[in-house]
C-alpha cells in the first residue's frame, strides 16, 4: 500500500480514518468489504475498484471518471432486483496489477466528484443501502488492519493511530534511526514495547538470559505456561513477539562487554538497562566517547515499615552534554546501592520506560523540552520528578 499517498491525500486519508478498507494498488484505488444484497437477498461483500488521478507522486487530484468499477454480483434492491439506476457495463475485466472486476457503475452528480471520499462513499451508500435496511448492524466502516502490500514501512501494517492525529510529520524525525535496548530486563522490555510502536528503522535487542519466570510478572504481555518451558532467550521471545508489529527488530544473544561493545558504535541511540554498575560505566564511557547520545535507567526500592519507598531515574547523555556522568554513574558494584536491588514491580518498570523514552523522543524533537535536563528522578513517596543536570544550548 501506498502509505505516503494516503497520509497526504486528505480525502483518501478520512475514507482511512473513518474505517473503510482502502488500499492503494498502482493506479487504483481499492475499497473492500462493501455490503450489498445478491438476487437471492443474501447479504454479501464486494470491493469497489476506481481508477485513481493524481496531482503529484504523494497526492490525489480529482477523479477522472465517475465510473466505477465493482468485483461481486449485481447489487440489488431489498426485493431481490438489480438496482438499476447505476448500471453501466456487466463484461468482467481484467485490470492492470492482477485486478480483475465483474461490473462497473455510473452515478454521476452534475458538478463530477471533488474527490475520493466524495466519490467512494457515494457508491457505497447506494450500493450497500438495502443490506443496511436488512440489517442496521451491517456497515463497510470495520477498522480492519491493512497490511502494508509494498514494504514501504517498518511496521507489518499501518500506523493508523499516527495518521487520525496527524502527527506523522512529527514521528517522520525517527524514521532513520537504528537504537538499541541493552538488558531486556523489566525496564528494558517496556522499552521495546514503546519503541515498536515509533517508526525507527531498526531496534537492537541485546541480552544473553533466558526468559524466566520472574520476568513474566515485570514484563509487558502475558506469557504463556508454554512461553516459559520453552526456555528461550529474552532476545528470542521478545524479537518473536515485536516482530509481528516492527519488521526490523535484531536479536544479540549475549552481553555487551569489551569483546562487542565495538558494535555500539553503529547506533543513533542507546538504551541502557542493566544492574552491574561495572557493566554500566563500560558502556557509558565508550558511548560519550564517541559522542554516541543515550539514556541509562535505573529502578531503585527498598523496604521500610512494611512498605516500599523508592525512586526511578533516567540518565541521558550526548555530545553536547556529558560532564555529569561522573555524578551519575558509578563504576563499582556494591550492595548498598538501592538501584541494584531485586525489587522491581511492572508499573515502575513501565514508568521507567515511558520516561525514558519520552526523554528519547525530547532530543529527537518530537517533545517540547524546557528544562533540558540530562537526570531525573521519580520518588514514589512524594510523587515528584526532580530534574537536575541541565545543559544551556545557548551557553
Amino acid at each position: 500500500m501506498s502509505q505516503q499517498l494516503i497520509n497526504h491525500s486528505p480525502d483518501l486519508k478520512r475514507l482511512r480514518d473513518e474505517g473503510y478498507e482502502v488500499e492503494v494498488r498502482g493506479a487504483y484505488l481499492i475499497v473492500h468489504h462493501v455490503p450489498y444484497i445478491n438476487s437471492g437477498r443474501e447479504i454479501q461483500y464486494g470491493v469497489l475498484v476506481s481508477t485513481l488521478s493524481l496531482s503529484s507522486s504523494e497526492r490525489t487530484a480529482m477523479p477522472d471518471t465517475h465510473v466505477i468499477h465493482f468485483i461481486g454480483t449485481d447489487p440489488c434492491e431489498i426485493d431481490g432486483s438489480v438496482i438499476t439506476s447505476i448500471q453501466h457495463l456487466g463484461t468482467p475485466t481484467d485490470l492492470n496489477e492482477g485486478i480483475r472486476v465483474d461490473r462497473s457503475f455510473s452515478n454521476r452528480p452534475p458538478a463530477g466528484y471533488p474527490d475520493y471520499y466524495q466519490k467512494i462513499k457515494r457508491y457505497i451508500d447506494i450500493i450497500s443501502a438495502p443490506a443496511k435496511y436488512m440489517d442496521p448492524s451491517i456497515t463497510a466502516q470495520t477498522y480492519q488492519v491493512i497490511a502494508d502490500r509494498e514494504n514501504q514501512t517498518v511496521f507489518q501494517y499501518i500506523d493508523t493511530n499516527s495518521s487520525r492525529a496527524n502527527i506523522e510529520m512529527i514521528n517522520a524525525k525517527i524514521s532513520g534511526q537504528k537504537v538499541a535496548i541493552i538488558g531486556l530486563g523489566g525496564t528494558g522490555s517496556y522499552i521495546l514495547d514503546l519503541l515498536a510502536k515509533t517508526p525507527v528503522q531498526q531496534i537492537h535487542l541485546y541480552d544473553a538470559d533466558s526468559f524466566d519466570q520472574h520476568n513474566a510478572f515485570r514484563s509487558p504481555g502475558a506469557a504463556s505456561v508454554d512461553d516459559l518451558k520453552s526456555n528461550m532467550k529474552k532476545t528470542a521471545y521478545f524479537k518473536e513477539i515485536y516482530s509481528r508489529m516492527h519488521k526490523n527488530i535484531h536479536a544479540h544473544d549475549y552481553f555487551v562487554n569489551g569483546d562487542t561493545i565495538s558494535e555500539l558504535c553503529n547506533f543513533d541511540y542507546v538504551f541502557i538497562s542493566i544492574d552491574r554498575n561495572t557493566a554500566r560505566k563500560l558502556i557509558t564511557d565508550y558511548l560519550a566517547q564517541r559522542g554516541i547520545p543515550f539514556s541509562d535507567v535505573g529502578l531503585g526500592m527498598e523496604v521500610v515499615d512494611d512498605k516500599l519507598r523508592g525512586a526511578v531515574r533516567v540518565t541521558s547523555a550526548n555530545q553536547e552534554k556529558n560532564d555529569h556522568l561522573p555524578m551519575r554513574i558509578f563504576s563499582e558494584d556494591s550492595d548498598d546501592n538501592i538501584y541494584a536491588t531485586n525489587i522491581q514491580i511492572a508499573e515502575l518498570n513501565s514508568l521507567n520506560a515511558a520516561l525514558a523514552v519520552i526523554k528519547w523522543k525530547k532530543y529527537c524533537g518530537i517533545y517540547v523540552d524546557q528544562e533540558n535536563e540530562h537526570h531525573s528522578s521519580y520518588a514514589i513517596g512524594t510523587s515528584k520528578i526532580f530534574n537536575e543536570d541541565a545543559h544551556d544550548a545557548t551557553a
